[in-house]
C-alpha cells in the first residue's frame, strides 16, 4: 500500500498542474483541463483556507475529481482478469472503495502546488477515436522535467481518465501490481477492507 500511496502522490500532483498548460487541442483535453481549471478555483477560493467552510470545499473538490475519473473502469483495469472472479457487489464495493482512497489522497496532495511548469506535448488517438493519450511535461523548480501522460476513454460522448503514467509508469500496472500480491493469499472482500481501512487512514490526515 505504501508503493501505491507513494505512485499516486506523484500522479495526483502533476495532475493539478495541468491547468497550466497550453490550449486544449481536443474535446478530451478541454474536458481535462476544466475540471483541473475548477479545482485550482476551489483551493484559491478563501473558503478553502478556513477551517469552518474547509470541509466543504473539500467535497467540492471531491466531486469535481469524480467528473474525471472512470473509478469503474480503473478498477476493472487494475484488477485485472480477475475482476470476472468478484460478484457484482463486490466490483461497486471495489470500485468505491479504490475511489475513496485515491480522492482523499489527491486532495491532501493539492496543498504541496507550487505553480510549477507543465508543458503540452500533444495528443495520440486510438485508430478509431475512442481513445487518446494527452501527453505532458512537468518542468520542476530544480530543473528536472517529469513526463506525465493521461489515458482518456470516450464512453457515451464523455471524456474520462483511466490510466495515468508517471515517468512512463503506469497506474493501472502498478496498482495491479500490488493488489494481485494481496489477492493471492487473500480474498476480494478482504482486499475491499485493506483499501478502505487505507482510506480512511488518509482521510484523516487532514481535515
Amino acid at each position: 500500500m505504501r508503493k501505491i500511496l507513494s505512485r499516486l502522490a506523484a500522479t495526483v500532483f502533476c495532475f493539478c498542474l495541468l491547468a497550466g498548460a497550453a490550449q486544449a487541442a481536443s474535446p478530451a483535453h478541454q474536458a481535462l483541463e476544466r475540471v483541473i481549471t475548477n479545482v485550482l478555483n476551489l483551493i484559491k477560493d478563501p473558503a478553502y483556507a478556513n477551517p469552518a467552510t474547509r470541509t466543504a470545499q473539500r467535497a467540492k473538490i471531491e466531486k469535481e475529481a469524480r467528473a474525471i475519473f472512470d473509478f469503474g473502469e480503473f478498477s476493472q483495469r487494475t484488477v485485472g482478469a480477475r475482476w470476472r472472479t468478484f460478484t457484482p457487489t463486490q466490483q461497486r464495493d471495489f470500485s468505491e472503495a479504490f475511489a475513496n482512497l485515491l480522492i482523499p489522497t489527491y486532495v491532501n496532495k493539492i496543498d504541496g502546488y507550487n505553480g510549477e511548469q507543465v508543458l503540452y506535448l500533444g495528443e495520440v488517438s486510438s485508430s478509431d477515436g475512442s481513445k487518446v493519450e494527452i501527453r505532458t511535461e512537468v518542468a520542476l523548480k530544480d530543473g528536472r522535467k517529469i513526463p506525465v501522460f493521461y489515458r482518456m476513454l470516450n464512453k457515451g460522448g464523455k471524456w474520462w481518465v483511466y490510466d495515468v503514467l508517471v515517468e512512463n509508469l503506469s497506474l493501472v500496472k502498478n496498482y495491479r501490481t500490488q493488489f494481485q500480491d494481496i489477492l493471492t493469499t487473500g480474498t476480494p472482500d478482504q482486499l475491499i477492507e485493506r483499501i478502505n481501512a487505507k482510506a480512511r487512514e488518509v482521510r484523516a490526515q487532514k481535515g
